[in-house]
């Protein structure tokens, strides 16, 4: 039976590495899976696990761009030390509008929104904006083209789009890719930008997380969890390799409408199967 649960937790493992940074959103991807994989576990360690497990897709950005992210390098200039740390408070400065928020109104956004109907609506209504978005940007030239363009205001801009993915279903990566292109980033301006502000976004939300499963549980975690979310991490952590890798080649050629359809057809999947069928 354990093993069962190890190969759902590859399953789920593989859900996260894949869509916590194609712009289609990893939680209504995790709450349609969920009910078909459902984890032999309690209650309080699931809804832990389903956030925590993004710290394996973190540590596959950090492998990926350790160099651009690490400002101690002695392969670097000075001037390339302090374009990173200038990236770090970029991301800082990013990261504070929904750190906020998401510290004031955790368990009340959860408590409303965490929904089937939520998430199916979110899906198709950034599925919509993505494609038109896209339309109105073809005869546009973008005014940043490098991570080195990107100043602080721009940042915070970002940032407050990123606030936007405390609704479920949304899509943390798709909120601030569409507030990038709109504010007049590349693609993959817009696309790395995301990966790094990731980075503090979620292992804020992951620690939140782990801290109010241990006060509400006593610091209780048998041997079969720590397997079970080690695991779901590792695979995260492959995937989102693989994962990341395809995204920045993709959108060298191609622009992001096609994940624009993806989530209309996914929300109306959603909607569909809990209105009809479930």
């Amino acid at each position: 039976m354990f093993l069962l649960e190890l190969l759902k937790t590859v399953l789920l493992g593989i859900v996260e590495g894949i869509t916590e940074w194609l712009p289609i959103s990893s939680t209504g991807h995790m709450i349609l899976f969920d009910e078909f994989i459902k984890l032999n576990v309690s209650d309080a360690f699931k809804e832990m696990f389903m956030v925590v497990i993004q710290l394996g897709a973190i540590l596959a950005v950090v492998w990926l761009y350790f160099n651009k992210l690490n400002p101690f390098s002695k392969k670097k200039t000075p001037q390339k030390r302090r374009e990173t740390w200038s990236l770090w408070g970029k991301v800082l400065v990013g990261s504070i509008p929904a750190a906020i928020i998401g510290l004031l109104l955790d368990d009340w956004l959860d408590s409303m929104f965490y929904n089937y109907q939520t998430v199916a609506v979110t899906l198709i209504l950034y599925g919509i904006l993505f494609i038109v978005i896209e339309r109105y940007n073809r005869s546009r030239k973008p005014a940043i083209q490098t991570l080195d363009q990107l100043n602080y205001k721009t940042a915070l801009l970002v940032g407050v789009f990123q606030m936007l993915a405390l609704i479920p279903g949304t899509s943390r990566s798709g909120a601030t890719i569409i507030g990038a292109i709109l504010i007049g980033t590349s693609r993959s301006v817009a696309a790395e930008y995301t990966f790094f502000l990731a980075i503090p976004a979620m292992l804020g939300a992951s620690g939140l997380k782990l801290l109010k499963y241990f006060m509400e549980t006593g610091f209780g975690m048998g041997a079969q969890e720590i397997i079970i979310l080690l695991l779901g991490m590792a695979v995260a952590f492959v995937v989102s390799v693989i994962a990341i890798k395809f995204l920045m080649q993709y959108i060298k050629k191609h622009d992001f409408k096609v994940f624009g359809y993806y989530r209309i057809v996914l929300g109306l999947l959603v909607l569909g199967y809990f209105l009809l069928v479930r």
